[in-house]
C-alpha cells in the first residue's frame, strides 16, 4: 500500500487527507477494511456491541418503541450501515424474537449496507449460520439469506440500492471511518492539509499545506467558522441528506451512535492497531483510521427535512433506555461469579465517563410529526400528548 501511494504521490503530487483515507481503508487490493477489518478482541479496536449484549438489546427496544410511537406501520425495514461483524444486528434480532407477539402483524426485513467482502462473510455466518445465496434475482442486493430467527436479510454495497419504504436506519461507528478533509487557518487564509512523500526520507509520508485554496477549502469552510483547524466529512453529509429525504418521504427514523462532538473539536484524526494508537501516516492499510463525527455538520446537512435529536452522551442515552434495570435482571439470573464480573465490567466500559460513557454520542433523525402534531397549531388542546422519544427523554419504566 505504501509503495502504491508513494508512486501515486511522485507522479501526481500531494493528495487530500480524504483521498489518503479512502485508499488506506477501502482500496480493493490492500485497503484495511477490504483485507482485514479488525473488529473485536483479536482485531485492532473493539465496539460497544462486542462488549455487551445489553447495548444491542437496548437499541432493539429503541426501534420497537419508535415503531409503536409511529402507529405500528405494517412493514419494518431495519437498515444498518457498516454492520461490522453483525453482532449488533444479531442482538437486535434477538429482541425482535422475544417481542414477536408485538411485531406479529408486521413484515420485518433486514438490509445491510456493507462494502467489505470479508466482513459480509462474517456477518452471514453470525446472522444466518452461513446459509446465504449470492447474487439473488433482486439485482440491487449482492447476497441474501434468512436469519436464525426467520427474518429475511439482504446485503448491498450502497444505501441507494436499499429499496424505498418505511425504514429504521442504524449507523453505529460508521461515520467515524468515512474520509475527512482537513483545513488549517493560516495568515494567508484557509489552506487544506495534504499528504505527500517526504523528500528527505524515501517512502515516508508527511502532512503539507496546500500552497493556495483548494476546491474543498472553498466549498466546506463556513464563513462564520471560529476554529483554527477544521475536519469536514462531505460523504457523511451526502449520506445524512439521503437518510433525511428517505425518512421525509417514506417515514421511519435513523439512529447514529459514534465518537463525536457538536462542532467544537479540531484535530481528531487518529489510527488504531492492536488496540493501541497508531501513527496515521505509517504503514497505511494496516491500521484503522478514524475521526470524530461533527454532529453539528450532520444536523446542518439534514437541511430541516427531518427533526434531529442529540447528540447526547452514551451513558445518558443508555440510562434513559433502562440499562440499570436490565443489568439487575441479568445479574439476578447469572449463577456464576465470572459472568457477574463480566457483566459489571462491560457495564463500566459502556457507562464510565472516562471510558465510553462520555466520548460516544447518540443522535437521531425523526419525521417532524413525531415531535410536533401536524394540527397542533390550530387546536393545541385537542390532541393527546406525543409519546417521549426513548433514550433522549427519561422513560417512566412501568
Amino acid at each position: 500500500m505504501l509503495r502504491h501511494l508513494a508512486r501515486k504521490l511522485r507522479a501526481s503530487g500531494p493528495v487530500t487527507v480524504a483521498e489518503y483515507m479512502r485508499e488506506a481503508l477501502t482500496n480493493p487490493g490492500q485497503g484495511y477494511y477490504t483485507r482485514r477489518g479488525g473488529v473485536g478482541e483479536s482485531g485492532d479496536f473493539i465496539t460497544s456491541p462486542e462488549i455487551s449484549q445489553v447495548f444491542g438489546e437496548l437499541i432493539g427496544i429503541w426501534y420497537i418503541s419508535e415503531w409503536m410511537a409511529m402507529g405500528k406501520p405494517n412493514t419494518f425495514q431495519l437498515v444498518e450501515l457498516g454492520p461490522g461483524r453483525g453482532t449488533l444486528t444479531d442482538d437486535i434480532l434477538r429482541v425482535f424474537k422475544q417481542l414477536a407477539s408485538v411485531l406479529s402483524k408486521c413484515d420485518v426485513s433486514v438490509h445491510l449496507v456493507e462494502v467489505s467482502p470479508k466482513l459480509s462473510e462474517i456477518q452471514a455466518v453470525m446472522l444466518t449460520g452461513g446459509k446465504v445465496q449470492p447474487n439473488p434475482e433482486d439485482k440491487s442486493a449482492y447476497m441474501k439469506g434468512i436469519s436464525k430467527t426467520g427474518i429475511p436479510i439482504f446485503w448491498y454495497r450502497d444505501i441507494q440500492d436499499v429499496p424505498p419504504g418505511y425504514s429504521f436506519y442504524l449507523a453505529h461507528e460508521f461515520f467515524d471511518a468515512l474520509p475527512i478533509h482537513k483545513f488549517q487557518r493560516t495568515e494567508k487564509g484557509w489552506r487544506e492539509v495534504l499528504v505527500d512523500i517526504d523528500p528527505e526520507v524515501p517512502d515516508q509520508l508527511r502532512f503539507v499545506l496546500s500552497p493556495s485554496r483548494t476546491p474543498a477549502t472553498q466549498n466546506f469552510i463556513q464563513p462564520e467558522e471560529t476554529r483554527d483547524h477544521v475536519e469536514v466529512c462531505p460523504e457523511a453529509g451526502v449520506i445524512v441528506e439521503r437518510l433525511a429525504s428517505r425518512i421525509e418521504k417514506d417515514g421511519g427514523a435513523a439512529l447514529v451512535a459514534d465518537y463525536g462532538h457538536d462542532g467544537t473539536k479540531t484535530d481528531t484524526f487518529r489510527g488504531f492497531r492492536n488496540h493501541k494508537p497508531h501513527d496515521v501516516l505509517s504503514a497505511p492499510g494496516t491500521a484503522d483510521l478514524t475521526a470524530d463525527v461533527d454532529f453539528s455538520y450532520l444536523r446542518k446537512m439534514a437541511q430541516g427535512r427531518t427533526a434531529t435529536l442529540g447528540p447526547i452522551k452514551q451513558r445518558e442515552f443508555l440510562k434513559n433506555m433502562g440499562i440499570d434495570l436490565r443489568l439487575q435482571v441479568l445479574l439476578q439470573n447469572s449463577g456464576d461469579t465470572a459472568t457477574r464480573e463480566q457483566l459489571l465490567h462491560s457495564y463500566d466500559m459502556l457507562m464510565n465517563p472516562e471510558k465510553m460513557g462520555d466520548c460516544f454520542k447518540f443522535f437521531a433523525l425523526l419525521p417532524h410529526h413525531r415531535l410536533v402534531h401536524p394540527d397542533k397549531k390550530d387546536k393545541p388542546e385537542s390532541k393527546s400528548p406525543l409519546p417521549p422519544v426513548a433514550g433522549f427523554n427519561e422513560l417512566l419504566l412501568k
